[in-house]
């Protein structure tokens, strides 16, 4: 696991270039991103070489993949609970500045989000949403320790090691921290062993400043985890050892729950 800052700079949005680039992202107020409908595209995008990712959601039902994604694609935040009916697809538009090339790059990232009923009754619905898929965010709640247990029989079903799938853990409801449920211990001794990072937001429906920062770490650790993926893919740096599967994890086919 490298450190953030490794493949692109992550403070570039607070600098001149970035915070020309940024302005158009944002709505009026700065409070979050600008949605853009499936034909529109920013005006950054005839400016900038842009690429495009699949990226998958995992998770147990009420976590928060879909106000995650809400979040991360300048959409209204649920203020309640409702289990999501099949798949459905949201984008957002993220530019970064990529060490390596010296160049900004516009990423297009595109979020599968899959209801838990929905993949249990119709078993096509998780092998569309994790064929070709580039990353896979896998999320659990800090006030639910059993969906942060689960998060080892989640990756080792839905990877391996000889994949080349990006991985992050989003840990939710960071803002609850009277009724967490999953301590500090916890996540690193998990970052140690699978060396995957945990990245915590806090999905409220009333933005912040502090909301609009986590959303900013968020999407960029994501786009410097796939900019590190296509830099193994090209052969230009070594893929990192990753832990052994255990041997009672039984992989998934295409027609169980995923």
């Amino acid at each position: 696991m490298f450190s953030p800052g490794t493949y692109i700079q992550h403070d570039w949005n607070m600098s001149g270039e970035g915070h020309d680039s940024m302005s158009c992202l944002f709505t009026r107020n700065k409070q979050k991103l600008r949605t853009f409908g499936l034909l529109e595209r920013p005006p950054l995008a005839g400016h900038m070489e842009e690429v495009r990712y699949k990226i998958y959601l995992a998770g147990r039902s009420g976590v928060g993949k879909s106000a995650t994604v809400a979040k991360l694609t300048g959409n209204d935040i649920p203020k309640t609970h409702m289990e999501t009916p099949g798949v459905q697809t949201s984008s957002c538009f993220w530019p970064v500045k990529v060490i390596d090339i010296n160049k900004v790059t516009l990423f297009h990232l595109q979020f599968w989000d899959a209801g838990e009923m929905a993949c249990k009754k119709y078993s096509h619905i998780a092998s569309a949403c994790t064929e070709k898929v580039d990353c896979i965010l896998f999320l659990f709640s800090l006030v639910d320790k059993s969906s942060f247990e689960e998060l080892h029989q989640q990756i080792s079903r839905l990877s391996n090691p000889q994949d080349n799938i990006a991985k992050i853990v989003i840990a939710t409801k960071c803002d609850q921290h009277a009724h967490s449920e999953v301590t500090q211990r916890d996540i690193r001794d998990f970052e140690k062993t699978w060396k995957i990072p945990i990245v915590k937001v806090k999905n409220v429906p009333d933005s912040t400043q502090a909301d609009i920062n986590d959303t900013v770490l968020t999407l960029n650790t994501i786009c410097e985890h796939l900019w590190q993926r296509d830099l193994i893919l090209a052969g230009k740096i070594p893929k990192p050892q990753r832990v052994q599967e255990p041997d009672t994890v039984k992989r998934i086919t295409s027609d169980e729950y995923v």
